[in-house]
């Protein structure tokens, strides 16, 4: 594989949760700008028309990504006005989930840990993982798909890069997403005090965001990865599709599909 699995700052236990919500906020921010939730929508259709459930579980959803408005898309297509999205994380964002929760029609946040490798059997319906995959070593995704297939659930990834570019460019990245940071802060919702100070008095939010989004991208499972990690994981009543998707980035995604028992 050509992906390296490097660390992220979010992905650590110990890591202050003010933090890692200021970075998913900003995440949050990149999606809109790319129209990721319009991708989804394409995506989430597709999928759900094989899932014996009108329900999305999106594992490890930080402050949402572009869930919320793809959901909210999803909801005015004739007959899914009863679709309902839960949105879990290892490390929950408990602000949003108090804002959600009891708030919003059809939409839950799970407030217990949710870890993306061992899902609960109640979560039925179409697992999603939006930019998230390649936080997992191979044989952890690979446990992933896998398991999405043995529970015959469909799932949907996505992710906004798609690795083409040669090792030695990836940390070109750094100091414009660190430039970016100080840009599209103003746009985060909910902006707060907090943020503003970890971005623009101390720097810290912009130089973790600096060095995860160039070290996700070294991480991305690039399509001829994806294939690697289906190896073997083929049947005859579920569908692996796996492509790219035109846009203002180099999009993948990988959707897996059961088919009619």
């Amino acid at each position: 594989m050509k992906r390296i699995h490097l660390f992220e700052f979010e992905d650590f236990a110990w890591f202050p949760n003010t933090l890692r919500i200021g970075l998913t906020r900003l995440i949050v921010v990149m999606h809109k700008l790319l129209g990721s939730s319009a991708d989804l929508q394409q995506l989430l259709g597709r999928a759900l028309a094989h899932s014996e459930r009108a329900a999305i579980v999106d594992l490890c959803s930080g402050s949402g990504g572009p869930m919320l408005e793809a959901f909210q898309a999803l909801k005015q297509e004739p007959g899914r006005q009863h679709l309902q999205l839960t949105l879990t994380d290892l490390y929950p964002n408990l602000e949003l989930a108090a804002r959600i929760n009891g708030q919003k029609a059809g939409i839950r946040y799970e407030t217990r840990s949710i870890d993306a490798t061992r899902v609960d059997a109640e979560l039925r319906g179409v697992r999603t993982m939006i930019c998230s995959l390649h936080h997992m070593r191979p044989e952890v995704a690979r446990g992933i798909l896998q398991d999405a297939r043995d529970q015959h659930q469909p799932i949907c990834v996505y992710e906004i890069s798609d690795n083409s570019f040669p090792i030695s460019l990836w940390w070109l990245a750094l100091l414009p997403n660190f430039l970016m940071v100080l840009f599209i802060t103003p746009f985060a919702r909910p902006l707060t005090l907090r943020q503003l100070f970890f971005t623009y008095i101390v720097p810290v939010i912009p130089l973790c965001f600096a060095w995860d989004g160039a070290v996700s991208n070294a991480r991305t499972y690039t399509l001829a990865d994806m294939a690697i990690l289906l190896e073997g994981l083929q049947a005859t009543d579920y569908t692996w599709k796996t492509g790219r998707i035109a846009g203002k980035a180099k999009k993948l995604y990988l959707l897996g599909l059961p088919k009619a028992h």
